[in-house]
């Protein structure tokens, strides 16, 4: 199974992309592609710039990755309760490209932060749109306290109810 795992994030130190390549590794033999979205920057998406540039061949990498795998584990941060304008602004792009922008693909939707809230806010409305865009969302976890909950030096998630939780996502999967 190849599964492709992200953050939707644009932090190069990001809790998120931690939690993403933790739980992809967590599928026992998949071959797993891990992407920073900013290999996918562009200009900031409106029609005029549409117009203009036309389909931007970031954006069109971006969806032949997920057109190339069986599976995707997306970890949401959360900016001012929403998702991060880096992500946004990448999945606008290529939903001008095709609206089922997740293709049908079984997905692992994630959520963390620093706080208690675990960037709750941002995954419950991932979870709620993905059916307009054609994701078969497997799953759902808000990771609250991440620096509670994440040993950083091991990389590994040291909450038992938490790994639980994702080693029940995962096994949807197969």
């Amino acid at each position: 199974m190849k599964v492709l795992a992200f953050a939707a994030s644009n932090s190069e130190n990001s809790i998120n992309h931690k939690l993403a390549e933790y739980t992809a590794h967590l599928i026992p033999d998949a071959d797993i592609e891990l992407i920073n979205i900013n290999d996918f920057e562009m200009p900031i998406y409106s029609i005029q710039r549409e117009v203009q540039l036309g389909k931007p061949k970031q954006a069109q990498a971006f969806y032949d990755k997920i057109t190339e795998a069986d599976a995707l584990i997306i970890s949401f941060a959360e900016h001012n309760g929403s998702y991060t304008a880096a992500y946004k602004n990448l999945f606008d792009w290529t939903s001008r490209i095709d609206m089922k922008v997740y293709q049908d693909k079984p997905i692992l939707m994630l959520a963390t932060s620093p706080g208690p809230g675990g960037a709750s806010s941002v995954l419950a409305s991932a979870v709620g749109s993905a059916t307009y865009f054609a994701a078969d969302v497997k799953g759902s976890l808000s990771v609250p306290n991440f620096f509670d909950n994440f040993d950083i030096v091991t990389n590994q998630v040291v909450g038992v109810e938490i790994k639980a939780a994702l080693l029940a996502m995962v096994s949807t999967l197969k």
